[in-house]
């Protein structure tokens, strides 16, 4: 049995490390928070660019756009894959960056044409270590996600997509589904027409939309935006998956640390009570002697 000093300072180092955990979880709830409410304030915005690009597709015939056709001639063999695998910077977060890096990986590995944008070191660091080809990295975007910060990523992947350098675009990330994280993946280019074609809005079989200059100017203008909402809105669920992970683990370390300080408190007890009945024994023991040697 170790001795009381030795149970003492591990008892005191594990309680510096409780008070850590605990700490974490809290700042992560209060990240996660404030991400979701960023998002919320955001939300009306990315709808009306929704609904302008539904009116465009509902009252313009026969209408093209770059954004909704680029590459959809080509035949599979000649199409050239992008990825872009948003995982997180930081660790202490259970599975989150496994599961996502393992789940892009499977993605990818079905087409040979595949380039990875990599947002979030983790992502970044298992790709090069497996010798992957990482085309263009974006550093410092997943934590504490903006507006500013996807559009700029989205644009980026938007010179390649228009420039031919990419056929489709698809983003791999993590979102929380009934409490889990759940590696998701969802595609950026070419846009799809149903999304934005289907249902009809309140009245919309009574309107009538002209677009000035064009149908084709008005989704030059938005259509970076609708990329960007979309990147946006990945960023902001990624990152709050990313925090509920890191929550679910400092919870786990918090309670497996309270019950080791239990179990060392009652090491720490039996201790102190062996070496308090020795004592008495040797006082007992000393007294006793004294007792004969005057008898």
């Amino acid at each position: 049995m170790a001795n009381m000093n030795e149970i003492k300072e591990r008892i005191s180092g594990i309680q510096d490390i409780l008070k850590i955990t605990n700490a974490m979880y809290l700042i992560s709830s209060s990240k996660m928070k404030k991400a979701r409410a960023n998002w919320e304030a955001m939300q009306p915005y990315f709808d009306n660019i929704q609904t302008t690009v539904h009116h465009v597709l509902k009252h313009t015939d026969n209408f093209s756009h770059p954004y909704f056709d680029n590459g959809c001639d080509k035949p599979e063999s000649q199409k050239k894959y992008g990825y872009i695998v948003v995982s997180g910077d930081k660790g202490m977060c259970g599975s989150y960056n496994h599961n996502i890096v393992k789940f892009a990986e499977a993605e990818i590995s079905k087409h040979k044409n595949a380039g990875i944008f990599a947002v979030g070191t983790a992502g970044r660091v298992y790709f090069e270590r497996i010798g992957a080809n990482v085309d263009v990295e974006f550093l410092y975007a997943v934590q504490n996600p903006t507006f500013e910060k996807a559009k700029e990523i989205a644009d980026t992947i938007t010179d390649h997509y228009l420039s031919g350098r990419l056929d489709e675009v698809y983003i791999i990330y993590t979102r929380i589904e009934r409490g889990a994280e759940v590696p998701k993946m969802v595609k950026m280019f070419p846009l799809e027409r149903h999304r934005f074609e289907e249902g009809d809005l309140p009245d919309e079989r009574y309107m009538t939309a002209r677009f000035e200059p064009s149908p084709q100017a008005v989704i030059d203008t938005i259509g970076p935006n609708v990329a960007g909402g979309l990147m946006y809105g990945v960023l902001t669920a990624a990152y709050c998956a990313e925090n509920n992970a890191r929550m679910a683990a400092m919870d786990s370390s918090t309670t497996s640390a309270r019950k080791l300080i239990t179990q060392l408190s009652l090491e720490y007890n039996r201790a102190r009570q062996a070496a308090i009945t020795q004592e008495i024994s040797e006082i007992v023991g000393g007294a006793k002697s004294l007792s004969q040697k005057k008898g």
